[in-house]
């Protein structure tokens, strides 16, 4: 079976984004946001672009099938398809939905291609920033065509102390959730959340951030930014040590600028209290 064409990909997603997305950016009416459950809103934004790819992304890969996040709200067993032989887009047509809903431009379209449950190809599109990330395994990621490579080049920080990320808290158990919030914001250069993996994950990349520390690992939030921040240098692994899977639902995925500081960021979040779950 062949690989998609990932400019083809790519186009459709700008595609997608001009006529679903940047037409609703601080214009939405107020009946195109809803609340699909308790503090967890959706955007006719969110809806339209999600139609749009999972009809057409299929086409370009003879037999692949689509899980996209708001088909996952209405059919949760959607996530079995990891476990089939057909080639899985995975779509998140809109990261960073209340972002988006407030007005601010930190949100971001993320797709992936998982075969066998592992990501083969990711892609992130930045609509405002004009930033669009894409990775193949083993092959390398690219930043608007030019490679992308981990800091542009330069050395990572040191250590801990000299990184900018951010801390799911919610995966220490209570009630030491506020000690282990107040021992690493002592220990890290600063703590400072997106509510938007992508970006997250594209800024890590490109040396803007350095870390990240997820607690709920759901496909469409993290496939793709796995991937890229792997092939542009970087560390992006489970907190247990097992390798990541784009249908696996364990809890804990940690990113770093490389092993040595994924390994010392690993030892002060397990350090700061203890995890509410691990698998």
């Amino acid at each position: 079976m062949h690989d998609p064409d990932m400019d083809k990909v790519a186009a459709l997603m700008r595609h997608v984004a001009e006529v679903a997305i940047l037409p609703r950016f601080r214009a939405l009416a107020d009946h195109e946001v809803m609340e699909k459950g308790a503090g967890d809103i959706v955007t006719a934004a969110d809806m339209e672009s999600e139609r749009l790819l999972t009809r057409e992304l299929p086409a370009l890969l003879s037999g692949s099938t689509t899980v996209g996040e708001e088909a996952h709200h209405a059919d949760p067993s959607i996530l079995d398809r990891f476990a089939g032989d057909a080639p899985v887009w995975v779509v998140d047509p809109l990261d960073g939905t209340r972002n988006f809903s407030r007005g601010s431009s930190t949100f971001c379209m993320l797709v992936a291609l998982v075969r066998n449950d592992e990501t083969r190809m990711a892609w992130i599109l930045d609509p405002v920033g004009e930033r669009l990330a894409m990775a193949e395994k083993g092959a390398g990621a690219t930043l608007n065509g030019a490679p992308l490579r981990m800091n542009n080049g330069t050395e990572p920080p040191a250590g801990p102390g000299a990184m900018i990320g951010q801390v799911n808290f919610n995966w220490f158990a209570e009630p030491a959730r506020r000690a282990a919030r107040d021992t690493l914001s002592a220990q890290v250069g600063s703590l400072r959340p997106l509510a938007c993996a992508g970006h997250d994950f594209l800024d890590q990349s490109q040396g803007l951030r350095h870390f990240s520390f997820y607690r709920r690992l759901w496909p469409w939030d993290h496939a793709a930014g796995v991937l890229v921040r792997r092939e542009a240098g970087g560390v992006a692994d489970r907190i247990d040590n097992r390798p990541y899977r784009a249908g696996e639902r364990v809890q804990g995925l940690l990113s770093a600028p490389d092993m040595a500081g994924w390994i010392k960021l690993k030892r002060l979040i397990k350090a700061a209290g203890p995890a509410i779950e691990e698998s």
